[in-house]
């Protein structure tokens, strides 16, 4: 008599599937933002904010006055960001261009990955790689070798532990200042961070019973007092809060900077379907969450929607803003964690040292043509012009190569009036405000873009000449006459 066996086969699963999804995000981020690597470069901000960290590498002190302008030489100026302009000039020291870019993509790989780790932790790893990779949708535009992106993995880290704290009914450890105190010295946002210890305080409230309320009010009190003083451990001290809030009381100039523009909904972008997407369907859903946390959703979206760049903090904090509600509301649980296995990490990290180096050892690594007149700024500098009244967006390459610069993009340091009288000027709304600051800058070169409109009063007045013009470019000097 025989017996059967019956043989099972065994399931075959690949050994990248035992990664986490955090670990994954992280990767595909990094691999992706290298292979456009020059998008990251593409903000002209970028020269001069590693020209400032050069300076200060060179001179082992931090700029208190302007060094960089004719218009404003002299005057005071505090560099809010500078440990980042300070690591962006040491990466570009180390391996030129590509430093930047690595820097920014392995920023911006960090805090994506975090944003998964902490939904993967209440909800399915798939769901929390799709909001995961909505958030990157909304944010990639604004992922810039530029201070903002070194401190997104912090600024998430700070609010998802004021948030933990806040549905434990408990106030932050004080172990957390010190973050905020990094996040102080490497970009003026720090602001924002107050603004999410309120934010989280009132929510600590609501959720406390009425008879903690007093005591955790006093310790989430001691614990902002603390974060106030964080903000000055800066070489500025309170200067630095003085400096992030001249940003913000720029007025009407806000209005003409494109990453401070309002969102023009005129035609159907990403940010609106996704947006369309989450109300219809947290209406269809019927979505519920407590008073303090719709308000916190509501601000964020109110921030979105008058800065573009705000679009970042909405993509980034609404998902934890609404992740216990929404998760508890629909029985949402995280599946069991997976560890990271040394093989398939091995095999990813391999992968991801073979795009580093190949993007390091491409010759064309650079910031975009648009922005790095070079030919332009080599006739201006064979002409020997001292004073150029130049379009905002060739500031930061003047200053680059080292030519004084009418105005670049430190607006705080300009001030709302000079940059509005500027653009009134070059956009010939004012002629006669176009012809008195020739007069009263003495200027010797005009720099601007074909499309400007003081470039074609240029041609037709006396006493100035084409010395240089290209499809990016038109530069007129006095005339001998």
């Amino acid at each position: 008599m025989s017996a059967e066996v019956a043989i099972i086969p065994r399931e075959r699963t690949s050994a990248l599937a035992a990664v986490p999804a955090w670990f994954s995000i992280a990767c595909g981020v990094y691999a992706l933002l290298l292979i456009v690597c020059v998008r990251l470069l593409g903000d002209p901000d970028t020269y001069w904010q590693i020209t400032v960290g050069r300076w200060i590498l060179d001179h082992g002190a931090l700029p208190s006055v302007d060094i960089y302008s004719f218009t404003k030489a002299g005057e005071p100026w505090v560099s809010s960001s500078w440990l980042a302009q300070l690591v962006f000039a040491k990466a570009y020291d180390l391996a030129g261009w590509s430093g930047p870019v690595v820097l920014t993509a392995a920023c911006a790989a960090a805090a994506f990955a975090l944003l998964t780790a902490i939904l993967s932790r209440a909800m399915p790893a798939t769901y929390a790689c799709l909001v995961t990779l909505a958030a990157f949708m909304l944010t990639c535009g604004h992922l810039l070798a530029r201070p903002h992106v070194l401190v997104l993995p912090i600024m998430l880290l700070w609010a998802n532990s004021l948030m933990v704290a806040s549905e434990r009914r408990q106030a932050p450890s004080f172990w957390l200042l010190p973050l905020l105190a990094l996040w102080a010295n490497l970009h003026g946002g720090f602001l924002f961070g107050l603004v999410l210890l309120g934010a989280f305080a009132l929510d600590a409230m609501w959720n406390a019973a009425p008879a903690q309320r007093t005591q955790l009010a006093l310790r989430w009190t001691a614990f902002g007092i603390g974060a106030l003083a964080a903000c000055c451990v800066t070489p500025y001290g309170w200067g630095s809060i003085q400096a992030a809030l001249k940003i913000l009381s720029l007025g009407e100039l806000l209005h003409l900077i494109a990453e401070w523009m309002s969102v023009d909904f005129s035609h159907l972008g990403m940010f609106e379907v996704i947006l369309l997407g989450l109300i219809g369907g947290a209406l269809f859903c019927g979505v519920r969450l407590p008073p303090v946390r719709i308000v916190l959703v509501l601000g964020l979206l109110h921030m979105a929607l008058s800065h573009v760049r705000n679009i970042d903090l909405f993509a980034l904090l609404l998902p934890l803003a609404v992740l216990t509600p929404v998760t508890s509301q629909f029985g949402l649980r995280a599946a069991a964690a997976v560890r990271l296995k040394a093989a398939p990490a091995a095999l990813l990290v391999a992968g991801l040292c073979v795009t580093t180096v190949a993007v390091a050892a491409r010759g064309d690594v650079a910031p975009p043509a648009v922005h790095s007149p070079a030919a332009a700024v080599d006739a201006l500098k064979a002409h020997n012009a001292r004073r150029v009244l130049h379009d905002l967006q060739f500031g930061g390459y003047l200053i680059w190569r080292q030519v004084p610069v009418f105005v670049d993009g430190r607006a705080e340091l300009y001030g709302e009036k000079f940059e509005m009288d500027y653009y009134r000027a070059l956009q010939l709304k004012d002629v006669d405000g176009f012809l008195d600051l020739l007069k009263t800058y003495d200027i010797d070169a005009v720099m601007l873009e074909p499309t400007t409109p003081a470039v074609k009063l240029l041609d037709r007045i006396g006493g100035w000449q084409r010395l240089y013009a290209d499809e990016r470019v038109v530069i007129h000097v006095r005339s001998a006459n």
